[in-house]
């Protein structure tokens, strides 16, 4: 299960063991605003794309997929899949690097993913872990990743 808060908002996003994400306004009256189906098992991770605008958000899942969900038109954008891979996704985090948009995916096998938007092609594999990626976060300046794990390290990456 996972919650992020939009920064500039009342708003923000959950994902839970049910697999749906929610959007939810604590100002309306009603605070589940809208719900994001696509995912096959529980939901570890979600968080708003960087950028400041309540548009877009990131998920990850037992399912071994990141999906990019499109909160004006309530759908999804785009699904992120390594069919090779049986890991579940742990952790979720973005950068925004000139026009280009990139989604990093920690998983439970110790990797990161790193993806293009846009394609959805996998650009790049952080490996180093030797236990689960646990946590992600990006530098606002968009040039270094930092990942956490069950081995008891951090890594820093240079995107």
């Amino acid at each position: 299960m996972s919650v992020a808060l939009h920064q500039d908002s009342n708003v923000f996003v959950s994902g839970g063991c049910d697999t749906v994400c929610r959007l939810w306004d604590l100002r309306a009256k009603y605070p589940e605003i809208m719900s994001f189906h696509g995912h096959e098992s529980d939901i570890n991770a979600v968080d708003f794309l960087q950028g400041g605008s309540l548009q877009s958000f990131v998920s990850g899942s037992d399912d071994s997929t990141l999906r990019l969900y499109d909160i004006r038109g309530c759908e999804q954008m785009q699904l992120y899949e390594d069919i090779k891979a049986v890991s579940s996704v742990t952790s979720v985090a973005s950068s925004k690097s000139g026009r280009l948009l990139y989604l990093f995916g920690g998983y439970d096998n110790g990797n990161t993913n790193v993806w293009d938007t846009a394609t959805a092609n996998r650009l790049q594999v952080l490996s180093g872990h030797e236990s689960r990626v646990s946590c992600l976060s990006m530098h606002p300046d968009g040039l270094a990743l930092a990942s956490g794990s069950f081995d008891s390290t951090l890594k820093i990456w240079t995107v």
